[in-house]
């Protein structure tokens, strides 16, 4: 699908604001996908269409999670994580979208997993650090970014869990599995 297409099919599901960020997102993929090898158009198509399903509602979400076979256990922690695996079903089934490395992006952009691709790596950084973000943290991750995705995704994980506990909030199992991973492949 080529960028104005993708672009006007998202912008429907967003927010100005919401569109605003996508464009960030989106330019920081390409940034980081030339950088570190990834596919670059999958990119692109991934970090359009990554918060596609931001603004459903929750019902719709759980319904979804429910009978469409996405995992259970979701719908015991925060429903800021929904709208990731939601998201990869509704942008196949509505926007046509079946290349299973975009939809993966997708679906893991929010809270990671073990063994993640390349891909996955670079979206869910790309959101973590696109230009609109502005919060502790994150302009380090930037930087490290510029030298180091795996290092970079490190920190973004670990800022992520770290910001959870401190609310007091629940962390999605996946999350640590990711964090444990990219820290078990480390290469010093």
């Amino acid at each position: 699908m080529e960028r104005e297409k993708a672009l006007e099919l998202v912008k429907k599901q967003l927010t100005e604001h919401r569109y605003q960020h996508t464009l960030g997102v989106m330019e920081t993929a390409i940034t980081l996908a030339a950088q570190y090898g990834a596919d670059v158009k999958k990119a692109e198509l991934a970090a359009i269409f990554h918060d596609y399903a931001k603004f459903r509602s929750k019902d719709e979400m759980r319904s979804i999670i429910v009978t469409e076979g996405l995992p259970q256990d979701l719908l015991a922690f925060n429903a800021e994580l929904w709208h990731a695996p939601v998201g990869a079903y509704l942008v196949e089934n509505e926007a046509g979208i079946t290349d299973r490395e975009v939809l993966d992006a997708i679906r893991y952009h929010t809270s990671g997993r073990a063994d993640m691709t390349l891909l996955e790596k670079v979206i869910y950084l790309a959101d973590y650090i696109e230009p609109g973000r502005h919060f502790p943290g994150v302009d380090e991750v930037r930087e490290m970014a510029k030298v180091n995705l795996d290092r970079a995704l490190i920190k973004a994980v670990q800022n992520t869990i770290l910001f959870l506990m401190k609310k007091n909030q629940t962390v999605y199992p996946e999350t640590f599995f990711t964090y444990n991973d990219l820290i078990n492949k480390l290469e010093d």
